[in-house]
C-alpha cells in the first residue's frame, strides 16, 4: 500500500522531492538513520508535505532497496538494515506532526472514524501497512496499527473489541492469498468490511476481487476509498458468493498442500542426480536450495487456489531474475519442475500450470542478456 512516485508531486515540489530522495538514499545505504531522519525533516521543512515526504520520498527509496536486493548489489542483511532505517524515517515523522499543536486528539473520536491496520499472518513486510497508518493518521483517522505477522484469531477478538469501522489489510507475497481469504471471512462474519492492499493481491489487484474484498493500489487511493465509506457486510449471512471458488473442488490445492514437505524432500533428493553441481555445495548453498523448492510448491498450491497460471508463471520468471543476479545458471529450475511435475502428475491443473510455467521460462531465459564477463564472481 505505498504511493507511485509521482503520484501528488507538483512539478513545483519536484526539485525539493529529488533532493529529499538522494539525501535519504545516501543516509539509508549508509545505515545511517540519524541522517536519514535529518533529511526527512529537511524535506518538510523545504516545503514538502509529511505525506509526500512519506509516499513519495520514503516508499520510493524502500522500492528502491528491494531492486537493489533483487540485483545482488546488496545483502539481506543491508535490505533489512535499511527497512529498520527508512522505519525509523516513518517514526520520527510521526512525532512531528504528534507534537503539531493543531493536532486532534487521540481520545473522544467516534469509532466510525476508528480503523485497524494488519499484515496477515505470515507477512513480515511491515512498512508499507505503516505508512498507510501514518496517512491515514494524517487525515484524522484513529488508527490501530498491529503491524506484521497478525494470527487471525487475535485480529478478530481486537477488531470485537475496537468496534473498527474497517480493517486494512497488507499482503507483499502472493503465497499468503490463502491465508487472506481466511482473514477476510473471519473479519466478514465480524460484521467488518476489508480494504485490501500490497502486491500479492496482483498489480490490478485481481486476487482481492476474487476472495471479494475491496483493493487500493497504494496508499492514497486506500485513504480515499475509505473516505467514501465501505459497506459493512451482513455477519449473518450462511454463505458468501466469495466461498464458492468452485475450482477447488477438485481438491488438488488440498493434496497439494498437505504433500508440500515429502514433494520438497523428494525434489531435493532427486536433484544432485540433475544438477552435478549440487554434490559440491556448502551447507548453506543446500539451505537455499532447499528454500527456492519451497517457494516454487508453495507459489504452485497458491496458483491452484486462485486458479491463475500468470501467477505462477510471474514467480518463475522472477526466481530466474534471482539466480542468474546470483551467477546461479537460471535453467537449473527446469529439473525442480520436471521433478515436481512428476510427483503431481495426476493433478491436471497443476500439471498444466508446471508446463505453461516451464514453456514461459524458456522464453524468459531466451530474453536475457547473456552474462557480463567483466563482472566478478
Amino acid at each position: 500500500m505505498t504511493s507511485s512516485p509521482s503520484s501528488s508531486s507538483s512539478s513545483g515540489a519536484a526539485p525539493a522531492l529529488d533532493i529529499a530522495r538522494t539525501r535519504l538514499w545516501d543516509a539509508v545505504s549508509e545505515g545511517d538513520e540519524h541522517a536519514a531522519v535529518r533529511a526527512a525533516h529537511a524535506a518538510v521543512d523545504d516545503g514538502l508535505t509529511v505525506e509526500t515526504v512519506l509516499l513519495d520520498a520514503v516508499a520510493h527509496v524502500q522500492r528502491r532497496v528491494g531492486t537493489e536486493w533483487a540485483a545482488n548489489r546488496i545483502t539481506v542483511a543491508q535490505e533489512h538494515a535499511a527497512t529498520a532505517v527508512n522505519d525509523r524515517v516513518v517514526a520520527a515523522l510521526a512525532l512531528r506532526v504528534a507534537d503539531r499543536p493543531d493536532r486532534a486528539p487521540r481520545n473522544g473520536r467516534s469509532t466510525d472514524r476508528r480503523l485497524t491496520i494488519a499484515c496477515v499472518a505470515g507477512e513480515w513486510h511491515a512498512l508499507p501497512a505503516r505508512l498507510l497508518a501514518e496517512v491515514l493518521a494524517l487525515r484524522g483517522w484513529q488508527v490501530d496499527f498491529l503491524g506484521a505477522h497478525v494470527p487471525t484469531p487475535h485480529l478478530i477478538a481486537h477488531l470485537h473489541h475496537t468496534g473498527a469501522a474497517a480493517v486494512a489489510l497488507s499482503a507483499s507475497l502472493a503465497d499468503r492469498l490463502p491465508t487472506v481469504h481466511t482473514t477476510l471471512n473471519a473479519c466478514r462474519s465480524a460484521g467488518v468490511p476489508v480494504l485490501a492492499g500490497g502486491a500479492a493481491f496482483g498489480r490490478d489487484g485481481r486476487y482481492a476481487r476474487l476472495l471479494g474484498a475491496v483493493w487500493a493500489d497504494d496508499a492514497r487511493g486506500a485513504a480515499d476509498r475509505l473516505e467514501e465509506g465501505l459497506v459493512r457486510p451482513d455477519p449473518t449471512a450462511v454463505r458468501q458468493p466469495v466461498d464458492d471458488l468452485a475450482h477447488l473442488d477438485d481438491q488438488e490445492y488440498t493434496l497439494l498442500t498437505r504433500s508440500t514437505v515429502q514433494l520438497v524432500q523428494h525434489t531435493l533428493a532427486a536433484l544432485e542426480d540433475h544438477v552435478p553441481a549440487m554434490k559440491t555445495y556448502t551447507e548453506r548453498q543446500r539451505q537455499y536450495t532447499a528454500e527456492d523448492v519451497a517457494h516454487i510448491v508453495n507459489f504452485l498450491a497458491t496458483a491452484l487456489y486462485v486458479d491463475d497460471d500468470t501467477l505462477f508463471g510471474d514467480f518463475i520468471r522472477w526466481t530466474a531474475d534471482i539466480l542468474a543476479a546470483r551467477d546461479v545458471p537460471p535453467d537449473c529450475l527446469f529439473p525442480a519442475l520436471n521433478l515436481i511435475g512428476g510427483q503431481v502428475k495426476d493433478f491436471p491443473r497443476a500439471t498444466g500450470m508446471l508446463h505453461r510455467a516451464h514453456e514461459a521460462l524458456a522464453a524468459h531465459i531466451d530474453s536475457m542478456p547473456p552474462p557480463d564477463p567483466e563482472r566478478p564472481g
